[in-house]
């Protein structure tokens, strides 16, 4: 199985509903590193798994909405945690009807993991089958 991976990064503010969020009930801020991993068990004609720049410019795209934004403001969100969990989910489907559209200069992609980083100590990810 063949992967790259592009790499990008947002500035988020948000709150968050429970107990068990302790502190991070209040309204507050979050840095995250955005990993995209993309596989293929072929490669194009050219040689690659996905055009990288493409990649890059589709999950720029993807994170302009959300970087400098407070997400609890967000219809998209509404009534939702905006756990890293979640929001990685939000970034996978975009992602994913990204690559269904063609978007990414790639081959026959089967696979994608999208995965925020949220400190050097603790991150998350989604990754399923693009079917």
């Amino acid at each position: 199985m063949y992967a790259v991976e592009v790499r990008d990064h947002i500035m988020i503010a948000h709150s968050f509903r429970g107990d068990m969020f302790g502190p991070a009930q209040a309204l507050h801020g979050a840095t995250f590193v955005v990993d995209v991993a993309f596989f293929s068990a072929d490669l194009t004609e050219e040689g690659v798994v996905v055009d990288i720049g493409k990649a890059h410019q589709v999950l720029k795209q993807v994170l302009a909405p959300l970087s400098y934004r407070n997400l609890d403001d967000l219809p998209e969100f509404a009534g939702r945690n905006t756990t890293t969990e979640v929001l990685c989910r939000h970034i996978f489907d975009a992602m994913a009807d990204a690559a269904r559209a063609g978007q990414l200069g790639a081959g026959q992609l089967v696979r994608l993991k999208v995965t925020l980083h949220e400190s050097h100590v603790a991150r998350a990810w989604f990754e399923a089958d693009l079917s």
